[in-house]
């Protein structure tokens, strides 16, 4: 009877987190999402997709990789980690669902999140930048609770937004950057591998205990070789496959566009039900691509907050290439392998569509054959690690605004690591969705205090351009006089 009771409990438990992610997921938040990228986007005359490709070339030259002062880290270090806590298992197994789920054309969607999303990127990481201060330790700490506690309009309201922010994020970091990511590794490594759950917890619960003795430090010094080594790994394999496939690829992407803004029901499910294509495009791309890249989410804003440039705005700008990196390049690879192998819409042998990782596997297979799956079981179990090292940081620093006393720092360390073990040992439906409702509630805060601050994003961020027209006038007078 109590074990009974017990089932039940769980069944209505999943249903209640369910019904209250499918409202906090549904048209409101996306919709508060877009609107706040378009409006930023126009607010600031285009800019970010004006400097795009000067930031791209900032992001990679020397000078991102200056030396660090000031208790920050390089600003290289700042994107690498960022992109530590967003290029995940969404960049496989989200991109997947949301095909299947949306479609082919979801994936245009995602692409118009990210170039959205780019404008909300760089303004929550720009005020991150601006508000930042320093610990007790002499650490730079930021994030969006700090212009949130001291410049929303009305101060009470400010304080206590900043509050559920750093709480939302606290929470986040034990279930999407952590269990969940720990989960998806160790059934990676089990499925392709057959290594035991229970050894894979033990050793992601190790590896990540050592990372986090050092600190930021440490996160980042990891998250600056493992991102670049593993992402130029998944984009060769991907665009192998791409290219096996190339045949498929023109009609591919005519369906892709075609699907994604026909306002008629045009496409048949892989249910058999017909899909209305654009409204469902849109709402899978726009969701997968804001929970890959998490531009409006405020997650980025942790680590912005410790580059150690001076210069707020060029963090901004620095920090929006993640969302293009993220979305534009990893997402896109892994939608075109998926659309050119004609993979989409296949079921397993009981007849179920077959989606997430498992699609994308024998999308790779297509080409690579059983090398295919390693890689992009070793893809996902790298981009999981990657993103419990990121999020840790993320957590500890929400953490620290919630409880400044520096002891506690110790005791979420702890606990953190536990919870990977604990992940990567036991089914986590609940927790994947609890995960999803406090991601989409770290949202709220921070594209209100997004909304309520563009007149002041807007100032700085043209007084910057201003500044940077006036030198390059100086510099060419100076070229012409010397000349």
């Amino acid at each position: 009877m109590i074990r009974l009771i017990l089932i039940v409990l769980e069944a209505l438990i999943l249903y209640f987190l369910k019904t209250v992610d499918a409202f906090i997921w549904g048209p409101g938040l996306l919709t508060l999402l877009m609107g706040t990228g378009v409006f930023l986007t126009l607010r600031l005359r285009f800019l970010p997709w004006k400097n795009l490709s000067k930031s791209l070339h900032f992001a990679l030259s020397p000078k991102a990789r200056s030396t660090i002062k000031d208790g920050g880290i390089s600003p290289f270090s700042a994107l690498m980690t960022a992109l530590a806590s967003t290029i995940g298992t969404g960049n496989i197994v989200g991109v997947s669902t949301a095909l299947v789920l949306g479609g082919p054309g979801a994936l245009i969607w995602m692409e118009i999140s990210a170039l959205l999303g780019l404008a909300t990127k760089y303004a929550e990481c720009m005020l991150a930048a601006k508000y930042r201060r320093k610990n007790k330790l002499g650490e730079i700490i930021g994030g969006s609770m700090y212009p949130l506690q001291e410049r929303f309009p009305f101060h009470f309201i400010g304080k206590i937004l900043a509050i559920l922010f750093a709480a939302f994020a606290v929470l986040a970091s034990f279930g999407i950057g952590n269990m969940t990511q720990a989960n998806s590794a160790s059934e990676a490594l089990y499925v392709t591998f057959g290594v035991s759950p229970a050894i894979s917890g033990i050793v992601l619960m190790v590896l990540t205990f050592i990372i986090l003795i050092g600190g930021i430090r440490s996160i980042s010094k990891i998250s600056s070789v493992l991102i670049p080594a593993m992402s130029i790994l998944y984009l060769i394999g991907g665009t192998i496959v791409i290219l096996g496939n190339f045949q498929n690829l023109p009609s591919g992407v005519v369906e892709i566009f075609r699907l994604a803004f026909s306002p008629k029901a045009a496409a048949a499910g892989v249910d058999g039900t017909i899909l209305a294509s654009m409204q469902r495009a849109a709402e899978w791309g726009i969701a997968r691509g804001v929970f890959s890249n998490e531009a409006g989410m405020g997650s980025a804003t942790f680590t912005a907050a410790a580059a150690s440039s001076e210069n707020p705005v060029e963090i901004g700008y620095l920090s929006m290439t993640g969302v293009f990196f993220d979305t534009t390049v990893i997402c896109t690879i892994t939608g075109l392998a998926i659309v050119a192998s004609g993979v989409l819409g296949i079921t397993d042998p009981n007849g179920n569509p077959v989606e997430g990782a498992a699609l994308t596997i024998v999308a790779f297979e297509t080409i690579l054959g059983p090398f295919g799956g390693k890689l992009i079981a070793i893809g996902i179990t790298l981009f999981a690690f990657s993103t419990i090292i990121g999020w840790a940081y993320n957590g500890e620093k929400a953490l620290e605004y919630l409880l400044p006393k520096l002891s506690y720092r110790k005791i979420y360390r702890i606990i953190y690591t536990i919870a990977v073990l604990v992940g990567a040992t036991i089914p986590l439906e609940a927790v994947w969705t609890f995960s999803d409702i406090m991601n989409g509630l770290m949202a709220g805060p921070n594209l209100l205090c997004l909304l309520a601050l563009s007149g002041e994003i807007a100032r700085d961020t043209f007084a910057e351009e201003a500044k940077e027209q006036k030198e390059k006038i100086v510099s060419v007078k100076s070229s012409s006089v010397f000349s």
